[in-house]
């Protein structure tokens, strides 16, 4: 029997922050955004919410939709890179939030390609368990806390949100057909929040100078995701010998809309087969494969037996990508 999604949930926070207030932070105009990121609104976080309260709620939907319940659940796993605290992993606060016992629950940060790399760790681990086991599978972001407010290449395109998928056995030819994930550890810098860990501690020293924030180098990022995710999605369509022809939809990390039509350009794609978020949401790292999955299939449900390519590229620099055929 192969692993396939059995039910999927998303949340988003009220708090909408659009272009008008990233102009008033960073001094460039609404348009400059719109033109330079494809993206004119995205989601916060409201006061006193931490990224377990939004996957909390995105889990519960989760199962909902799966009509499973927790009954069955061989292990919780949060993608992350925002989590509540140092330790313990935020997974174990969700599932005590969602009063679950006796589970395995860890987090997984590969920024945002975590849910990806989360995806196959759920595959792995529910090989050798019976049918009826299932994997909660949650990616879960709060950028808005890492976000130097006067940076605009960095706090135009991040959003808060939470998305999460019910994964169990499918019958053979469904399901995950092939992964493929990928490190490139020499370009460990060009994505990086340098202080909160052991090597710089987030003091007041280090919050002076803004290391506590988020820092990119766009255009190798760029480079990067162009070019890993290119190879990645070939060798992956290669390994159940199909082509880009083949997949009715490509879900990839919403990074902003102009990447994506430059990725999609690459590749050849037509953007009518690249769901987006980005426009209403922005950048959401780990949540932004499933919550764009989860949105698309709002908007035109899968039919059995289509084939659906998820991709995402995070700092590390990591990459992963996974083709499903719909059950």
């Amino acid at each position: 029997m192969a692993v396939g999604i059995l039910g999927m949930g998303s949340y988003l926070p009220d708090r909408v922050v659009t272009n008008a207030e990233i102009s008033r932070w960073t001094g460039v105009t609404e348009e400059w955004v719109v033109e330079r990121t494809g993206i004119k609104e995205r989601r916060y976080r409201t006061p006193g919410m931490v990224t377990s309260d939004m996957a909390a709620h995105a889990a519960r939907r989760a199962l909902d939709d799966g009509a499973a319940g927790a009954d069955g659940l061989a292990a919780l796993i949060v993608a992350t890179c925002t989590p509540d605290v140092p330790q313990p992993a935020t997974a174990a606060i969700v599932q005590n939030k969602l009063g679950i016992r006796s589970v395995p629950a860890f987090d997984v940060n590969a920024v945002c390609a975590g849910f990806v790399f989360s995806l196959a760790i759920a595959e792995g681990l529910l090989a050798d368990r019976p049918p009826s086991a299932t994997a909660l599978v949650v990616g879960a972001d709060m950028f808005s806390t890492l976000m130097d407010r006067s940076d605009r290449r960095t706090v135009s395109l991040f959003g808060d949100a939470a998305s999460a998928v019910l994964v169990g056995q499918v019958p053979d030819g469904y399901g995950i057909q092939a992964l493929r994930l990928v490190t490139d550890g020499e370009y460990c810098e060009e994505i990086v929040v340098e202080a909160g860990g052991t090597r710089l501690p987030a003091d007041a020293a280090a919050r002076q100078e803004g290391r506590h924030l988020f820092r990119m180098n766009g255009p190798l990022v760029k480079d990067y995701v162009i070019t890993t995710l290119r190879k990645l999605v070939v060798e992956t369509l290669d390994a159940c010998g199909l082509g880009l022809a083949d997949v009715d939809r490509f879900v990839f990390h919403q990074a902003n809309t102009r990447l994506l039509e430059a990725l999609a350009a690459d590749l050849g794609l037509e953007m009518a087969r690249v769901p987006t978020t980005t426009w209403e949401y922005g950048n959401t790292a780990g949540a932004s494969v499933p919550l764009t999955l989860h949105e698309s299939h709002r908007r035109r449900p899968l039919r059995r037996g289509e084939r659906v390519l998820l991709a995402a590229a995070g700092g590390g620099l990591c990459a992963g990508t996974a083709l499903l055929t719909w059950y």
